[in-house]
């Protein structure tokens, strides 16, 4: 399941009143899953029925010129998010709202709240005045506070590199074959890595090599949440691995898809990490 899904999942939890009053969203792109989350909240919050592009209501104009008052996106002021800017959070929530039931408010880059602003959210967290709904946007969510996580539902969000555009079906299938049969190969046939690599990203652009690893990334998401939920849909390769096992992979390729984006040889860093998807093999997990 791509990010967009994901995310697009909120709409049904909240007509169905099972919105949590904050989310940890765990993503590999920043602004695409602003650009969809915003998406998602006009769905909810439309007064028609909502479609793309929705140019009939003021509600929809006014979060595309992220001017809804009811609505806050906080991003870091220099290196960190700032007490004030919480601050200023809660005062501005604390005036009527006229536009939305709830008030909502996204934090990018949620692991750079320091300490005196990650306190100011936990009292916001704690003690919320009226009806928020808080989002927690993160690359790196083993760098957000504990007590920040330990207060919000998780999501992961990851999306392909050209998820913006129209894939089609079956080039979605394709790719997921043959993702399918790289992973296959590291887990059960344990190719060494310059051979696996040569095999399957031989002339790839590093787009490409993006889209590859973030379906992977979904792959062992879909495993991981199959496991968790007692259901048996997951490939067969992957069966046995244990919940800890696919945390651990599933980091991993995060943490390769960050380093992509910096002028880094893509050979070396796919090397490295087919080496290190065998170390966690080795690892008693």
């Amino acid at each position: 399941m791509t990010g967009s899904k994901d995310l697009e999942k909120l709409v049904e939890y909240y007509h169905n009143k099972k919105l949590a009053h904050a989310y940890l969203i765990t993503t590999n792109n920043i602004p695409k899953c602003l650009e969809v989350l915003l998406k998602v909240i006009k769905n909810i919050f439309c007064v028609n029925n909502y479609e793309d592009n929705c140019n009939k209501c003021s509600l929809c104009h006014l979060i595309d010129l992220k001017n809804l008052p009811s609505l806050k996106i906080i991003e870091p002021d220099g290196e960190f998010i700032k007490k004030e800017q919480i601050l200023d959070l809660k005062n501005t929530f604390a005036k009527s709202n006229q536009f939305t039931n709830e008030s909502i408010y996204i934090i990018k880059n949620a692991e750079k709240l320091n300490s005196p602003s990650a306190n100011t959210m936990l009292k916001f967290l704690e003690e919320p005045e009226g009806n928020v709904i808080g989002f927690f946007i993160t690359t790196e969510k083993d760098n957000v506070l504990p007590t920040i996580q330990s207060r919000c539902e998780l999501i992961s969000a990851n999306f392909l590199e050209d998820e913006s555009t129209d894939i089609t079906n079956v080039e979605y299938q394709e790719l997921s074959q043959k993702v399918i049969e790289y992973l296959k190969d590291i887990e059960v046939e344990k190719k060494k890595s310059i051979l696996c690599n040569n095999e399957y990203f031989i002339d790839l652009e590093k787009a490409d090599v993006k889209n590859f690893l973030s379906m992977a990334l979904s792959i062992y998401k879909s495993t991981l949440n199959n496991k968790i939920n007692g259901t048996k849909e997951n490939p067969t390769f992957l069966s046995n691995l244990s919940i800890k096992n696919i945390q651990r992979k599933m980091q991993l390729i995060i943490e390769i898809l960050q380093e992509i984006n910096y002028n880094v040889n893509i050979e070396l860093l796919l090397d490295k990490f087919v080496l290190e998807m065998e170390g966690i093999n080795n690892e008693v997990i």
